[in-house]
C-alpha cells in the first residue's frame, strides 16, 4: 500500500463539514494516502482519537475523525430512528464518497465498534480492514435488548435500561456535564473497577449517583486541557445525541434479522484494554473466543495492559504503534 521508507510530509489537524445522507457531519482530519476512519462512541467526540491522528497521518495515510451524527459539530437530527447503526453507516459511506474514495480502513470504539461491525456486514466492498477497540463481535442477540435490560435492573443499576425513557437521563446529565465526564471517564478507565457500580440498586438513583467521584484533574493519562475539550462541547450540546444511540438498539436488534447468523468477512483486527468493562461483563463468557467463530480474517487480537474503556487515551504510544503496524501489514 506504502512503499517502504517512503518519508512523508504530514499536514496540519484540518475541520470540515461534509453534506452527508442529509446532515452535516463535521469532520477532523490529518495527513495524505489511503483513508483510515475513526468513528467515537459516548460519550466522546472526534477528539477521543487526537492522539492516533499525527501518528497515522505520519505513517502515510489520511485520518479522519468526524463527531458521530448527534454529537459535537455535526447535526443532531430529531427522533431515535435517526440513530440507528444503518442510518450512521450511510453517513460514512457518503463521507467516503466526498473523499472520492471506494474504500477505507474503520476504527471503532463503543458504540463507533458496533457501527464499523455492522458497517463491515452490509457494505464489505467499502471496508477495506476493520479496526475494533474493546467491543468484540459476539452476534446479534436472540432477545430484544431492552428486554433484557429491564430484568438485569431488576437486580442492580445498569445505565443501558436508565438511559431508555427519554427525559430523565438528559435532564441529570446536561445539569452536570463536566461532573458526569469526570466521573465516567475515570470509573471506565483502568484506573477503577467499573462493575462495582452494579453493587447499586435501580431504585431512587440516576447516573451520578452510583458512579465514582474522580479525583481532580490532571490525571496520569488525561490532562485539564484535554478534558476541557470534551467538557465545553457537551455543556455547548446536551447529551441527547449520545442518548438516543442507546435508544436506537432495539431499532438495531429489529432491523439486522438477516444477519443473524453471518460473519464478518473483512480483515480485522481487534485490540483491548486489559481492565475494560465491556470484556469483562457485557459480552458473554468468551468474547474473544465467540469473535473467533464469527470473523474468520481476525488477523490479530492485542490485550494493552493496565488500560481500560478508553484505551487509546490512556496508553496512547502503544495503541499508535499496534494500530500503525496493523495498517502497515495491508
Amino acid at each position: 500500500m506504502v512503499p517502504a521508507g517512503t518519508v512523508w510530509r504530514v499536514a496540519e489537524l484540518t475541520h470540515r463539514q461534509v453534506r452527508t445522507n442529509g446532515i452535516n457531519l463535521h469532520v477532523a482530519e490529518q495527513g495524505e494516502g489511503p483513508p483510515v476512519v475513526f468513528c467515537h462512541g459516548f460519550p466522546h467526540v472526534w477528539f477521543v482519537w487526537h492522539h492516533q491522528l499525527p501518528v497515522v497521518a505520519s505513517a502515510g495515510f489520511r485520518a479522519v475523525a468526524p463527531d458521530m451524527r448527534g454529537y459535537g459539530r455535526s447535526d443532531a437530527p430529531d427522533g431515535v430512528a435517526s440513530y440507528t447503526n444503518e442510518k450512521a453507516a450511510q453517513d460514512l459511506l457518503g463521507l467516503l464518497d466526498d473523499m472520492g474514495e471506494q474504500r477505507a480502513v474503520f476504527v471503532g470504539l463503543d458504540f463507533g465498534a458496533a457501527l464499523v461491525w455492522e458497517l463491515a456486514l452490509r457494505h464489505p466492498d467499502r471496508v477495506r480492514a476493520a479496526v475494533v477497540f474493546n467491543n468484540p463481535f459476539v452476534g446479534r442477540g436472540k432477545r430484544r435488548p431492552s428486554d433484557l435490560w429491564a430484568r438485569i435492573a431488576e437486580k442492580h443499576f445498569l445505565h443501558l435500561h436508565y438511559f431508555q425513557e427519554q427525559g430523565p437521563a438528559d435532564e441529570e446529565l446536561n445539569s452536570h456535564p463536566a461532573e458526569f465526564l469526570s466521573s465516567i471517564y475515570y470509573a471506565l478507565s483502568g484506573d477503577y473497577h467499573y462493575l462495582d457500580i452494579w453493587s447499586n440498586p435501580t431504585d431512587g438513583n440516576g447516573y451520578l449517583d452510583v458512579l465514582p467521584k474522580a479525583p481532580p484533574l490532571p490525571w496520569r493519562w488525561m490532562s485539564e486541557s484535554e478534558f476541557g475539550v470534551f467538557a465545553d462541547e457537551f455543556t455547548r450540546t446536551g447529551f441527547t445525541g449520545g442518548l438516543n444511540w442507546y435508544r436506537a438498539l432495539d431499532l438495531n436488534w429489529e432491523i439486522t434479522e438477516q444477519f443473524a447468523d453471518a460473519k464478518v468477512e473483512v480483515p480485522t483486527f481487534f485490540l483491548y484494554g486489559e481492565r475494560d468493562c465491556d470484556m469483562e461483563g457485557f459480552s458473554g463468557m468468551d468474547p474473544i473466543g465467540t469473535m473467533r467463530s464469527r470473523v474468520p480474517d481476525l488477523r490479530e487480537v492485542a490485550m494493552v495492559p493496565e488500560a481500560g474503556h478508553l484505551v487509546q487515551m490512556e496508553k496512547p504510544t502503544e495503541v499508535s504503534d499496534l494500530l500503525t503496524k496493523f495498517l502497515a501489514s495491508l
